[in-house]
């Protein structure tokens, strides 16, 4: 063990950072460990906005938000949760702004606020459309105003769990090789979502849902793992974001006819209908012929280039460098992509798991305020409300016991399961298998379910799975080892794919982003009002379930 602290925060991005500043500033000796620089978190990608119900640019309260929240999950969402998120999301934004975050303004001052898919205010506050770049390099600024410690490059693999309780982290050391284990009293995993498991996606190629892995095979239960979220402006052919912003500021959906498709599918909401409910409309348009080469587009040349220019001159740059288009001029090429996990890591609403002493936060969690589906702008929100809230439970249990041990044992185990990985002489590359894994994900387990295709992919991920014990790192360097830190996150990404297809072969309805149209077309709350448990056994997935918490809103049909 190199070092112990009271707090270890896995993940630098929003929700990690904000956790320990919250943990810091609670009396804690906090420190963090990122296989990135925590500025590289995929955070920083985000561009639309963030959520609050701030009032600015129309009626809008706490009760209003939650209810949004609570219909977008299609009623999945727990709804203490969704209520304490709504609560205290106007004053973690104000926090932010007085730590510096350069959140675009209205002519009196006041924040700007724009419309989102499926809100009934427009609450999203934002800066431009680099929302998720201006905010973590805010929370970089207060992380090195306290001279918290980060441990950079360093691969996080394996919980320790001693005495019942989990007391620090296994990981690899990517800048000087070989396996380091760093003690704490507390752990809190914000280490984001699983997108890489998909060919097409927005996430970055560090998404590989380590942390949910690390809990899974720690023994703890993932969530409502079958809800993964199409973002439907992707772009054609890459599958890099173009912000929900762009909709938000009166951009049309068109395909090749040039329609504005939306009034068929949504005739109220239109292109500010719910993730879910765009992404299969743009899905239906392009299997029925009505695309262009896969994608359909998105026009925002009505906008004028003032505007454009103004509010989203990301995704202007973007669509030039990758698509070749200038919105200003022409529509761009995009299409659903995989984007955000709606499921991860159970914990509860201060982010503690059912193990002592481990604390979850950020898109790896489940707590859950997303349900089904989430409402675009809720996710930055979540990291830095649960953010502050995990590192806060997290430090109070910390500052009240002792102890950390870790057991010699623990570090010989992992370490011999390393160099066997790293000893072997032959066998199949992890690139092959990662590459089979994406591609057959977006073929079976996309916008639309269908049984067979399931039960196709669960044979696949079982094959890949059994291919998997025969990978082989041809680096047997231990400097800069990127080959088998690869190979370390393809079997994470294999494990939690299996629990998503298998949680959704199970789940025989259409519920948010689990679209089951042709066996399964419509909601099951007689049945399906329930979460999805899933723990590793044996080698292989157990299924159960929990209930949906309500407080005051009863499930109703979801109209757009």
């Amino acid at each position: 063990m190199i070092a112990k602290h009271d707090v270890l925060v896995v993940g630098a991005g929003c929700a990690g950072m904000r956790a320990a500043i919250e943990a810091y500033d609670a009396g804690a000796d906090v420190a963090m460990i990122s296989k990135l620089h925590p500025t590289r978190s995929h955070s920083g990608a985000a561009e639309g906005g963030i959520n609050a119900a701030l009032g600015n640019a129309a009626e809008d309260n706490a009760e209003i938000h939650a209810y949004d929240t609570v219909k977008g999950s299609d009623y999945l969402g727990d709804q203490d949760a969704i209520e304490v998120f709504a609560e205290e999301a106007p004053g973690d934004i104000v926090q932010l702004e007085n730590w510096g975050a350069f959140f675009s303004r209205r002519e009196d001052g006041k924040l700007a606020q724009r419309p989102f898919g499926a809100a009934g205010s427009p609450r999203t506050v934002y800066a431009a459309d680099i929302t998720g770049h201006v905010l973590i390099q805010v929370l970089w600024e207060q992380v090195c105003k306290r001279d918290i410690p980060v441990y950079e490059e360093f691969f996080a693999w394996q919980l320790v769990e001693h005495e019942d309780r989990c007391q620090g982290v296994i990981c690899w050391d990517l800048l000087h090789g070989g396996l380091k284990t760093v003690g704490g009293k507390t752990v809190v995993l914000a280490t984001g979502g699983a997108g890489r498991q998909y060919r097409v996606t927005t996430n970055a190629y560090a998404c590989t849902g380590d942390g949910m892995a690390m809990a899974l095979h720690a023994g703890l239960p993932l969530k409502d793992m079958e809800f993964m979220q199409f973002h439907p402006t992707t772009l054609y052919p890459t599958g890099i974001l173009l912000t929900e912003g762009c909709r938000g500021e009166g951009a049309y959906l068109i395909n090749k006819d040039g329609e504005r498709f939306m009034k068929h599918y949504a005739p109220n909401a239109l292109e500010l209908a719910s993730r879910d409910v765009v992404s299969r409309s743009e899905q239906t348009e392009i299997d029925e012929g009505r695309g262009i080469e896969g994608s359909v587009l998105l026009d925002m040349r009505h906008l004028g280039a003032e505007r454009i220019i103004e509010r989203l001159p990301g995704s202007r740059e973007l669509s030039m460098v990758y698509a070749g288009v200038d919105p200003i001029y022409d529509p761009v090429p995009v299409r659903p992509g995989a984007h955000y996990h709606m499921g991860g890591i159970e914990t509860d609403n201060d982010g503690a798991t059912e193990m002592t002493g481990l604390y979850a936060a950020g898109e790896c969690a489940c707590v859950s305020i997303h349900g089904a589906n989430r409402l675009g702008g809720n996710s930055l929100m979540e990291t830095i409300t649960f953010g502050r809230r995990a590192g806060r439970s997290a430090a109070e249990w910390a500052l009240s016991h002792t102890t950390v041990e870790v057991p010699e044992a623990a570090e010989r185990d992992a370490d011999a399961r390393l160099r066997e990985l790293l000893d072997r002489e032959d066998g199949e590359r992890p690139w092959k298998l990662r590459d089979e894994l994406g591609t057959s994900m977006l073929e079976n387990f996309a916008v639309f379910r269908r049984e067979e295709q399931m039960a196709k992919q669960i044979e696949i991920i079982e094959g890949l799975r059994e291919r998997y014990p025969n990978v082989y790192v041809e680096d047997k360097g231990e400097v800069f080892n990127s080959d088998l830190t690869q190979a370390i996150e393809l079997g994470n990404m294999l494990d939690t794919a299996l629990c998503m297809v298998t949680a959704g072969l199970v789940r025989k309805e259409s519920r948010g982003a689990h679209a089951r149209p042709h066996d399964y077309p419509t909601r099951d709350d007689e049945n399906f009002l329930h979460h999805s448990i899933t723990r590793w056994k044996d080698g292989g997935v157990e299924l159960s379930k929990s209930e949906v918490r309500f407080t005051k809103w009863e499930p109703q049909e979801r109209k757009y």
